[in-house]
């Protein structure tokens, strides 16, 4: 069956690469057991939180469209979303950090549309709704705060990835995946998990696309705002974990002012984490983020920019001084004897691009096979191709019909003859067109004249190197879907059975009618058959507080006899408060 995605005016906005991580969120998937989880959740963060996390977060809840009593619909999450000029799209699972980082710079949340298990209620090792919606979409509602996140994503998605991080992307997916999947044998965790550390402890130089998303875990999903003293909860990840949004507020958590040293501090995935950054205010977010990005390759540009899309062996761009984009596999760089960058090298489909479009007649069916231009000055002449008036152009052989020799700096000869160039909008040469052409690097030859016309890119320098194409229209099939898919729980009929009256006892509560009767039944049921489930037994107990003292009686000394299993104590007696305090 087909999915039908229904867009709004904000993901409408959306480049049509990213629609293959899309997924219909599958509500009608969503057991009754999954609700009560969901509404359980909600509850404590609320009651927690409401004292303890970023002021902007229980107002952020209104704004986002969430409800506590129930998982929300991308559908009505949009509705209200779009006042705040942001929208949400569900995704099976983690995607790709490029992608992920894409979406919020088209002010789009990315929400993971499962939902985590009763044996992870407090924390879980995948991305679930309940982290997505009820962590990321509140704190969205303040202005300053979502600006940070958009300028992220922007700034985030041209990271330069290394050859190894999708290769540890691919290996937590499946580690998280594993995990949240209750038939998932012991045997495949462990494997999973040592792969994640194999690559974890062989990662090399950590990439610019590693770095990034350090920031990003240390800040939007587990970052604290205020004093070292005195934190508040604004991180998305803490924001939705019962457990963590307690514990990390204690001594035994270390708090460290937020810096640009964040980006060299890593993180495990599935576990708690040992120490946090605090940072004063959320525009210490975006200075940080500033100062972030003028050190990466899309603000430097240069020997290093090419260098680091080279080892990454992914879909890079260069841009040159001219602002021409060379958007392809880089595969070489030649340099001269002071290390500057002289001739630049793709393999494979390529396209140029100016101010990120696609130039006519230059996308992947045209440089199909690659493309190779020289860099910088001709030798002994001060003066730039690109910064030379029609008349200079002349004087140094460079016009239409004219057989010319080009004799650049670092040794780089073209030689043929001059069909034609492209300008840019201000009348600035950014490409000269030969036939008959000749490209040698001392003994070496580039181009020759048998491989058609040879288009050079007019640039004396190379202003920034990024991920991802100039113009995303250039490139089919952009970014990968993992295919590892997040495993679907398939329940036994006695599952199903207990689903079942969960389902029942939440039409219960909301018809406002207290089926004593009923309740009872399910009750009697629950200790006959489903002796290790705490929870609906507190729903139960819920309906009957302070309404029908035989069934309160009963069902508070069912629960009692429950809380002898340690690892449910404390998720018992916080409901039980919670029911207390709200009567």
């Amino acid at each position: 069956m087909k999915k039908v995605i229904n867009f709004n005016e904000v993901t409408k906005k959306l480049p049509k690469h990213l629609h293959k991580f899309i997924v219909k969120q599958p509500y009608e998937d969503y057991t009754a057991q999954n609700q009560a989880v969901w509404r359980y959740v909600m509850r404590m963060n609320i009651d927690y939180l409401s004292n303890v996390a970023h002021n902007s977060y229980l107002e952020g809840l209104k704004k986002a469209g969430i409800s506590v009593n129930e998982i929300p619909k991308m559908e009505g999450m949009n509705r209200i979303l779009k006042d705040i000029g942001w929208a949400a799209v569900s995704v099976d699972g983690f995607i790709p950090p490029n992608a992920f980082m894409e979406f919020q710079a088209y002010n789009v949340l990315v929400i993971a549309s499962d939902i985590r298990t009763l044996e992870h209620i407090e924390y879980t090792p995948a991305p679930d709704i309940i982290h997505e919606a009820a962590g990321h979409a509140p704190i969205i509602a303040n202005p300053e705060y979502a600006e940070y996140l958009r300028r992220f994503g922007e700034i985030g998605c041209k990271a330069i990835s290394s050859s190894k991080d999708f290769e540890i992307y691919e290996a937590i997916r499946l580690l998280s995946i594993l995990k949240e999947d209750p038939s998932s044998s012991e045997e495949a965790i462990d494997k999973a998990q040592q792969k994640v550390e194999e690559i974890q402890n062989n990662m090399g130089e950590l990439s610019e696309m590693a770095q990034i998303r350090n920031l990003h875990w240390w800040t939007v999903e587990y970052g604290l705002i205020g004093t070292l003293k005195n934190p508040k909860i604004y991180g998305a990840g803490l924001l939705s974990s019962i457990g963590e949004s307690k514990h990390c507020l204690t001594n035994g958590v270390l708090k460290t002012p937020y810096s640009i040293e964040a980006a060299t501090q890593n993180f495990d995935i599935t576990k708690q984490q040992p120490q946090l950054f605090v940072t004063p205010d959320f525009a210490h977010l975006s200075f940080v983020l500033e100062e972030f990005a003028n050190k990466m390759a899309l603000r430097k540009g240069g020997l290093k920019g090419v260098q680091k899309l080279i080892a990454s062996q992914n879909l890079g761009t260069i841009e040159l001084s001219t602002g021409l984009q060379i958007s392809g596999l880089f595969s070489n760089v030649i340099t001269d004897e002071n290390n500057k960058p002289v001739y630049i090298q793709t393999t494979g489909p390529t396209a140029l691009a100016s101010r990120d479009k696609e130039l006519i007649g230059h996308g992947t069916d045209y440089h199909a096979e690659g493309f190779g231009s020289p860099i910088g000055k001709l030798k002994d002449i001060n003066l730039a191709i690109e910064d030379m008036f029609p008349k200079d152009l002349e004087v140094y052989g460079i016009y239409e019909g004219k057989k010319t020799t080009l004799l650049f700096e670092g040794n780089i000869k073209v030689e043929g003859e001059v069909i034609t160039g492209k300008r840019d909008l201000k009348g600035k040469i950014v490409l000269i067109s030969f036939k008959n052409c000749t490209v040698t690097h001392l003994n070496t030859i580039l181009f020759k004249p048998a491989w058609g016309i040879y288009d050079m890119a007019v640039g004396k320098e190379i202003v920034s190197a990024f991920a991802g194409p100039a113009s995303v229209s250039s490139f089919k099939n952009l970014g990968k879907v993992s295919e590892e898919k997040t495993h679907k729980i398939n329940y036994t009929s006695r599952e199903l059975e207990l689903h079942k009256l969960y389902g029942e006892v939440a039409e219960i509560r909301k018809s406002k009618f207290v089926n004593v009767n009923k309740l009872n039944s399910i009750l009697e049921k629950l200790k006959l058959d489903f002796g290790n489930d705490w929870l609906l037994p507190l729903e139960i107990y819920e309906l009957v507080f302070k309404g029908n003292d035989i069934l309160e009686v009963e069902t508070l000394n069912y629960l009692t006899q429950l809380k002898k299993n340690k690892k449910h104590t404390h998720l018992i007696n916080n409901g039980i408060k919670l029911i207390i305090n709200k009567i």
